[in-house]
């Protein structure tokens, strides 16, 4: 209970993730692998669990075995409480032959679950974002401004606002209009080069999203930013919170204290990825009031046989021979082999960086083995010929590609 209401969670993880490709060729965008031992799920997921929500329903779609496995390995809740538990939902398919359509319909199709459960408000957050939150913050500021629906909001700059739905509010955050990536937008009072995007994180008052997902439906609507929003906030109160308000316990002065990223595209995914990094970074993993769970691992401490690193992140189980480690995460069980460097980039797990081998500005995906004395992001157009290539210039080596 918080403020005095029940709640259930829907967690949005099946997204395609088509802007992280090649990272999702074999996996959904939510079980993309992030920092030393973590997927993108986690965040989401720990944000509920630390908010004492514990009744969770996680809707996959797209390429989800990897996920499901994740959830199975780390996710499980204890057995002996009814209502503590984390549920993967696949499309139940009760209302015909297709898969979900978008966002809103992916509840509707499991409406029986809100049905079964009888919860008083139901919080609707997506599984792709990096980023801490408390979540009764938002549902307290929903129970005391009477809203029907609250949106999770956030400045972002103008330059931005195609990839979000843009939010314009009254002087009491009550939301006017809501546009579903607009092409141009008005910025915001006192806030020139900014316009309020919508996070993708919802509270609904039960009763009022069931009756909001019917008619979406009969109108032939299945997504919230498009379709089901904009029309409530013409009938409903509808609420914008803002994240920035949100305060959290064991934040350094040195992170930025109302992080948030979308990791949808490469650039953006590495770019968080390094946030995590060095001596001061801007999202610090760890942070015993609020931790970002994992899934536990058994694996032994990382061994360096003597070396150069500098500003790394190793994951357990990782192996350095006499090599270079700069401003780099190795993940799990990554071995370089000697005379290896490795610069800006992203090891996940069990790759090995063959002898003589450097790598810089990077992204090797898992069970790669880079051949000794290869050199991966110098050449870009050799290396285009091969692998995938970001908008700034991040090589992708996708999961596999490189065999021994």
């Amino acid at each position: 209970m918080i403020a005095g209401k029940s709640v259930l969670a829907f967690v949005m993880a099946g997204g395609e993730g088509s802007r992280l490709h090649p990272l999702t060729a074999e996996r959904s965008k939510p079980s993309v692998p992030f920092n030393g031992r973590h997927r993108i799920v986690d965040f989401v997921l720990s944000n509920l669990v630390n908010s004492e929500i514990y009744s969770i329903y996680l809707l996959v779609q797209y390429k989800s075995q990897s996920l499901i496995e994740h959830i199975r390995r780390s996710w499980v809740m204890s057995p002996l409480i009814p209502h503590h538990y984390v549920t993967v939902v696949p499309p139940q398919m009760q209302h015909g032959p297709e898969w979900f359509q978008g966002t809103a319909d992916s509840v509707y199709q499991n409406l029986h679950l809100i049905e079964l459960v009888k919860p008083d408000l139901v919080v609707v957050f997506g599984a792709d974002h990096v980023y801490r939150m408390d979540l009764r913050q938002m549902i307290e500021f929903h129970v005391a401004t009477q809203a029907d629906a609250t949106v999770a909001a956030l400045p972002v700059p103008l330059e931005l606002t195609s990839s979000f739905g843009i939010i314009r509010t009254d002087s009491a955050s009550r939301i006017r209009d809501f546009r579903e990536k607009p092409e141009t937008a008005e910025p915001m009072p006192g806030r020139p080069g900014h316009a309020l995007a919508s996070m993708g994180n919802y509270v609904f008052s039960a009763d009022l999203l069931v009756d909001a997902l019917m008619r979406a439906h009969s109108r032939g609507g299945h997504d919230f930013g498009k379709n089901l929003l904009p029309a409530m906030a013409e009938r409903n109160r509808v609420m914008a919170y803002d994240f920035t308000t949100n305060r959290m316990r064991g934040i350094r002065d040195y992170e930025e204290p109302a992080y948030w990223r979308d990791v949808g595209t490469i650039d953006a995914y590495y770019a968080a990825n390094f946030d995590t990094l060095g001596e001061f970074p801007k999202f610090c993993m760890s942070n015993p009031h609020w931790p970002i769970y994992a899934n536990p691992d058994q694996t032994e401490a990382a061994q360096v046989h003597d070396g150069h690193i500098r500003t790394a992140s190793l994951g357990a189980g990782v192996v350095i021979r006499r090599a270079v480690i700069e401003r780099s995460l190795l993940r799990r069980e990554v071995v370089v082999e000697e005379g290896a460097e490795v610069v800006d980039s992203i090891i996940m797990d069990r790759s090995v960086i063959g002898k003589g081998a450097r790598v810089r500005r990077a992204i090797i995906d898992q069970y790669n083995f880079v051949p000794p004395g290869m050199k991966i992001g110098y050449d870009l157009e050799a290396d285009r010929q091969r692998f995938h290539i970001s908008e700034s210039g991040v090589v992708v080596v996708g999961k596999g590609q490189l065999k021994p």
